[in-house]
This record gives C-alpha cells, sequence and structure tokens, in this order.
C-alpha cells in the first residue's frame, strides 16, 4: 500500500517536472512544406494550384493561419443561418414583418 502511494505521488510530481529539450540548428531541420500539420497519407501535402512552391516558410505559415481564420467565419456564418431560421417572425429587426427562409 505505501508502495502503490509513494509511485502514484512520484509519478505526479514527474508530470510538472521541466522536460529537457535540446534545439540544435542543422540542415535537417529545415524547413518543408510536407512536414506541416494537415499533411497525412495516401494524400500527402495537397496544394493543387501551386502556392507552396514560391512562398517560404513565413508566407506558407500566414496562409495556413488566414485559412484556418477564414473556415471559422463560414462556421460561425453557417450557425448565423441557423439562429435566424430558428427565430423567424421574433426579430427586432423591419417590425418582424419580413418571414419566409432566412435564403
Amino acid at each position: 500500500m505505501k508502495l502503490a502511494i509513494i509511485s502514484a505521488i512520484l509519478g505526479s510530481a514527474a508530470a510538472f517536472a521541466p522536460a529537457s529539450v535540446s534545439k540544435t540548428s542543422t540542415s535537417l531541420n529545415a524547413f518543408s512544406a510536407s512536414d506541416l500539420p494537415g499533411a497525412l497519407p495516401p494524400m500527402g501535402f495537397f496544394d493543387p494550384l501551386g502556392f507552396a512552391e514560391k512562398a517560404d516558410e513565413k508566407t506558407l505559415k500566414r496562409y495556413r493561419e488566414a485559412e484556418v481564420t477564414h473556415g471559422r467565419v463560414a462556421m460561425l456564418a453557417v450557425i448565423g443561418f441557423f439562429v435566424g431560421e430558428a427565430v423567424e417572425g421574433s426579430s427586432f429587426l423591419f417590425d418582424a414583418q419580413i418571414s419566409g427562409p432566412a435564403i
């Protein structure tokens, strides 16, 4: 019983210990677009229009950030359509005289 308690305490303490990470800069650590998250088999890195061919690391990461941002805005827009359908006729805009589907 004591052994189980001691190992649980040591195990939980080890979770908060800093991990040793050594960073070295070599040519093997060079940036590659195929190493970015999202490049999965069997498709690999998907770039049908060739935007990544001329982009450096900073530009490609900016493209990825913009893609995620636009995706989130699109998801919020879809939620807006659903909410607009749910509150039909109870709007404070236009004296609630507009009815029908949102599209």
